[in-house]
């Protein structure tokens, strides 16, 4: 007789060789299952899933995502970034919301979730890395508090692997959007060039952080506290602003209003503000570089101005290691300006010794 097993989820996987296979497991999400379909082990197998499967709630991994979404760990994070979280780990409930916590003790519970990763990451490499290090980060919250035995998705390694080596906004590139992009916008390009930092932090600058000689702002991603002496070009430019908006605000108003603004002189919004830095781009005929990579740029500049990392690094708010590895992995490799200034230093070593 015929045992019909319900839930059973098929799985095909191609491996190295070009072969296929096919994996069966308990439920979407669930343990992978021993054996053939239809044998003894295959059933034996499904049987001891089911068991497992009938823990009480606060046994299993939802209570622990659910228990760090109320957690000061996660109300912490900028809003952006909640947001991000909360779509991962709706994503890894719908999963693995059932799975046991004790089997996170087991062996083969790291390749379990290893596997679905790496399915994920068949169709969107970096949306997978993001996913697993989500629930990497939720693991290690929940074994610190002793709600969970054990961290199976620890240092996992990435899929996507980003090659933005040429990532910066050169001089032309510069030109361009100054002369073809919205005027409302040329500021924000300024701003992030002359201070480096990132987007969501400047669309929330506003005037109280600006006293004439610096900005000061703490970034949301870091809560990290940043004093930023404020240069003579991007200087003339607030301050004509400044004195622009005051004629039309009281100075209570005008301490609260944000810096960066629409052309009808409103917030921005982040998606708002992307979708018109985009098109005032398309306009300028800027290709293959993003506002984020003006970050990135801003470092460069400094560097080419023979800035040291930690000059760098207290304008920008990088630590001292994300400074090096910018330049050394992603941006000055391929400036010929940097070796060009290297070169005539060593001439004027060679040339004139003392």
């Amino acid at each position: 007789m015929r045992v019909r097993l319900k839930g059973i989820n098929r799985v095909k996987k191609r491996l190295a060789d070009g072969s296929q296979v096919v994996y069966y497991y308990a439920w979407k999400g669930g343990p992978r299952l021993k054996g053939n379909p239809g044998s003894p082990e295959f059933i034996d197998s499904y049987n001891s899933a089911l068991e497992n499967r009938r823990v009480k709630p606060d046994g299993l991994l939802q209570s622990v995502l659910r228990k760090y979404l109320a957690s000061p760990d996660f109300l912490g994070l900028a809003d952006k970034t909640r947001r991000d979280y909360s779509r991962h780990i709706r994503a890894i409930e719908d999963d693995f919301g059932d799975f046991p916590l004790v089997a996170l003790s087991d062996k083969k519970a790291r390749g379990e979730f290893l596997e679905w990763r790496d399915k994920i990451g068949l169709t969107n490499p970096r949306q997978a890395d993001y996913r697993f290090s989500v629930l990497a980060r939720v693991l290690s919250w929940a074994v610190d508090r002793g709600d969970a035995p054990a961290n199976p998705c620890k240092n996992p390694g990435r899929l996507y692997h980003s090659e933005r080596v040429d990532s910066v906004w050169t001089p032309h590139d510069e030109t361009a959007f100054y002369e073809r992009a919205p005027e409302h916008l040329h500021l924000a390009l300024m701003l992030a060039l002359w201070t480096g930092q990132r987007q969501g932090d400047l669309l929330a600058l506003t005037w109280a952080g600006y006293d004439g000689r610096r900005i000061r702002l703490k970034q949301k991603k870091t809560n990290r506290r940043i004093v930023i002496p404020v240069g003579t070009p991007l200087r003339r430019a607030l301050d004509a602003l400044k004195s622009k908006v005051s004629s039309h605000s009281d100075a209570l108003d005008l301490s609260s209003s944000t810096i960066l603004t629409t052309q009808k002189g409103k917030a921005w919004t982040e998606d708002g503000f992307r979708t018109s830095w985009s098109k005032a781009c398309a306009k300028a005929g800027v290709a293959d570089v993003t506002f984020h990579d003006l970050r990135g740029t801003a470092v460069t500049r400094l560097a080419l101005a023979g800035c040291t990392s930690p000059e760098i690094a207290t304008v920008t708010g990088h630590s001292l290691k994300d400074v090096n590895a910018i330049l050394d992995a992603h941006y000055l490799s391929r400036d010929s300006q940097l070796a060009e200034s290297a070169i005539r230093k060593l001439e004027k070593r060679v040339e004139s010794p003392n």
